[in-house]
Formats: C-alpha cells, sequence, structure tokens
C-alpha cells in the first residue's frame, strides 16, 4: 500500500506535532516569500489611512524624545553621563522602541491571526519573524534620525567621541535585542491563547519594564542593590552599550553582553518550544 511518503509528486508533508523538539525550523526557509509578503503588510498597514502614513515612525520618537527631555532632563534634572539631553534621550528611545514594539506586536500573533491561522496551513512561526522584520525596518528608519541629530551636535562643536570598537557590537545588540523581542514575544503569545488578561499584562508591564532599564537615566547614576537589579535587567547592557559606542558615554561590559546573550538564548529557547507546543491546538482555546 503506497503512504504518501512514497509518492514522489508530494512536495510538502503536514504531519501532526507531537514532540517538544519538533521544530521543523527547515519549513522557515521555504517560507521565507512568504515572510516578506507579511512584513510589506506589517509595514504597510501600520499607518493606512492615516494623513502623515510613514513619517510616524520618525514623529513617534521624536516627540518621545522631546518630552523626556522636557520632564527628566529640565524638571527632575537627571544625569545624563554630560551628554546633551536630547541626544541621551533619543538613543535610549530608539533603542527601546525596537524591543517593545517587537515585543507588544509579537505577543498578539495568535490571537491577531486566529483567522488566518485557522484557512491554511504555513509555519506559525513565520508571523511571528515578520513582525520582528518590520520592527527591525522601523529602527533602521529611527536609527538613521539618531545619526542626523548625531552628527548636527557634533559639526556645532559639541564635545562627543564616538567609540568605534563598541560601534562594531551594533549587530550583536540587534540579534540580542531581536531574540529577546521574539523569544519573550511568543512566549506571551502561547500563553494568550488561554488567559488573555496577558493581553493588557503586557502593554502595561511593557511601560514599567522602561524605568528598569537605563532609557531615561544613565546606569552610572544607580548605585547599590538597586544597581544590581538593573544590571540583572539583560536590555541594560544593550542600552549602555549603544549609548558607549554612538556618545562615547555609558558603562560598557563584555561580561554583561555576554550575559544578556545568554540570557536571550534561553528565553528564545523556551518561547520557541512552547509557541510550537501550543500552535497544535491553540485553534481550540482562542
Amino acid at each position: 500500500m503506497n503512504t504518501p511518503e512514497s509518492n514522489e509528486n508530494w512536495t510538502m508533508y503536514i504531519r501532526p506535532q507531537r514532540e517538544w523538539f519538533d521544530l521543523r525550523l527547515g519549513e522557515l526557509w521555504h517560507a521565507r516569500e512568504l515572510i516578506l509578503l507579511f512584513v510589506w503588510r506589517d509595514f504597510v498597514s501600520v499607518y493606512k489611512q492615516t494623513i502623515l502614513g510613514p513619517l510616524w515612525y520618525l514623529i513617534q520618537p521624536l516627540l518621545t524624545t522631546i518630552t523626556f527631555t522636557v520632564i527628566f532632563g529640565r524638571i527632575a534634572s537627571l544625569p545624563t553621563d554630560h551628554l546633551p539631553d536630547f541626544l541621551f534621550y533619543m538613543a535610549g528611545t530608539v533603542v527601546w522602541s525596537y524591543f517593545a514594539q517587537s515585543l507588544t506586536n509579537i505577543s498578539a500573533t495568535f490571537v491577531g491571526n486566529a483567522s488566518l491561522f485557522g484557512k491554511v496551513y504555513f509555519p506559525r512561526l513565520s508571523v511571528p519573524i515578520s513582525i520582528l522584520i518590520s520592527s527591525l525596518i522601523a529602527f533602521a528608519i529611527q536609527l538613521v534620525l539618531f545619526l542626523g541629530f548625531l552628527a548636527y551636535f557634533m559639526l556645532t562643536g559639541t564635545p562627543i567621541h564616538p567609540n568605534l570598537p563598541a560601534l562594531s557590537l551594533l549587530p550583536l545588540l540587534l540579534i540580542i535585542m531581536g531574540g529577546l523581542g521574539l523569544g519573550a514575544g511568543i512566549i506571551v503569545s502561547a500563553l494568550t491563547t488561554r488567559y488573555r488578561d496577558l493581553r493588557y499584562l503586557v502593554t502595561f508591564g511593557t511601560q514599567l519594564f522602561m524605568y528598569a532599564t537605563p532609557v531615561v537615566y544613565p546606569l552610572s547614576s544607580v548605585s547599590g542593590k538597586f544597581r544590581l537589579l538593573i544590571l540583572a535587567n539583560p536590555l541594560t547592557s544593550i542600552v549602555e552599550t549603544f549609548r558607549y559606542g554612538f556618545l562615547g558615554a555609558g558603562t560598557f561590559n563584555l561580561w554583561n553582553l555576554l550575559y544578556s546573550f545568554v540570557f536571550m538564548l534561553i528565553v528564545l529557547l523556551v518561547g520557541v518550544l512552547l509557541f510550537n507546543r501550543v500552535e497544535a491546538t491553540f485553534m481550540d482555546t482562542v
């Protein structure tokens, strides 16, 4: 008796997913064109039917930076490692926005795409990966904006000294940020199929988590046991290294980056395993 596997005309076999480590990551490569379509959908649909359209990718970090500069720089007078307030807060905003946007959007993967997942089979992990790539495009746009302001301050004589060795670590920083956003996002997405409250908690929690990250204050201003708590945050070394590379001020430590990288690998592994486990039955609970 012929089985589907013995029929050479078949190009894909859809089997039930039973084992924890039956990840089938090879399917993602075959679905690369679909991922690009999802990226285009995510990138275009965000500000569809808005007057300013993609300009919001620039307006949002600019308005956030101005708000932080006024509230934390002028009113609260928080230290900024002797850097211009505007550049200090924009550097933190650009980095944090990439992680926060990835986490928030990926966490809604199952609930937001339930109708699509219920109609046709494709690698479900392609959706959160496409969201991560879309967030990376937004980060690139905002990074260009940041570099423009950085060039302006340097041309006007502001003493800023970028660190080239630290700048070379930018790809690593992006990998760690992306891995953390993807891993944490798909964990929340998998749990949201049963516990809908997490949809509200992730937005609120992300805003609170920002204050546990040196976005509006430098790590150098934190001491004692609170410094250890802040260093336990895997995003701390990323924000500080980003500032150290582009602005020449901040706390740079390779061991802290290694900790963030290992933390990212663990979160990503747990997230992928949980995501694939929930994928088989989520339509029964969504």
